[in-house]
């Protein structure tokens, strides 16, 4: 998810058709640029070398998201969230519409990676891997990274883990109310896990700030960065 301000104009995209590495290109219809959907980049016309400002979101399941924000308004698509067109492509062995171009091994390529993106490396999380973690205290260029994965509903997250220049690290508490919850070792405070928000402990009201990352396979993620770093898990 992007913020469409480019430049201190509000933009509009839309779908241009083309595709990169399997990757969508959206094109702004004030100036006819060309984006990458993937990198948040423009690749093409007057913009060309600009970025998007990347926003951190979720992806989880309604009921999941419904319980920690009540309150949230969905848009109707007339049933059409009833089933999934791409199921058949989740579950099957084909590469996107173009195949992989590199065929990093290192993975199976419909393995599904959290990927983050900074200012000079990339770093990607395997599901299975966070799935059997569940909570992983990590540093990304210098900043220290929490990646939490919820493997029931497969919602994967990641937090800055300074909180009011301090930080934290994070184990597994137990679920309340259907959402899971971490607790910092250092105060004892306890964290809802999809929201970053402590509910409960000396640092209640505070909350982590979520970091922009992506859910990909593994060979899209590698084809659009090639030397991207693998976290192997704390026991590997």
């Amino acid at each position: 998810m992007y913020a469409r301000e480019v430049q201190g104009t509000v933009h509009s995209f839309g779908v241009s058709g083309k595709l990169i590495m399997n990757g969508l290109v959206m094109y702004d219809r004030e100036t006819g640029t060309l984006w990458s959907q993937v990198l948040g980049e423009a690749v093409k016309g007057p913009l060309a070398g600009v970025k998007l400002r990347a926003l951190p979101a979720t992806q989880t399941t309604w009921a999941q998201w419904r319980s920690a924000h009540p309150e949230t308004l969905v848009l109707d698509k007339g049933g059409g969230y009833r089933s999934d067109r791409y199921a058949s492509y989740f579950s099957g062995s084909k590469k996107g519409v173009l195949g992989s171009t590199r065929n990093d091994k290192r993975l199976p390529p419909k393995e599904l990676v959290i990927g983050i993106q900074g200012a000079s490396s990339a770093k990607a999380y395997p599901f299975r891997t966070m799935a059997r973690e569940g909570v992983t205290n990590d540093t990304f260029e210098g900043r220290p990274l929490l990646i939490v994965f919820d493997d029931e509903t497969g919602t994967g997250l990641v937090f800055d883990r300074l909180v009011n220049g301090r930080e934290l690290t994070f184990g597994p508490s137990e679920r309340r109310s259907g959402q899971p919850m971490v607790a910092d070792r250092e105060t004892g405070t306890r964290w809802n896990a999809v929201t970053g928000r402590a509910i409960e402990g000396p640092l209640q009201g505070s909350r982590l700030e979520q970091v922009p990352a992506t859910y990909a396979f593994w060979f899209g993620w590698s084809d659009y960065y090639p030397k991207t770093e693998l976290y192997a898990g704390v026991d590997e």
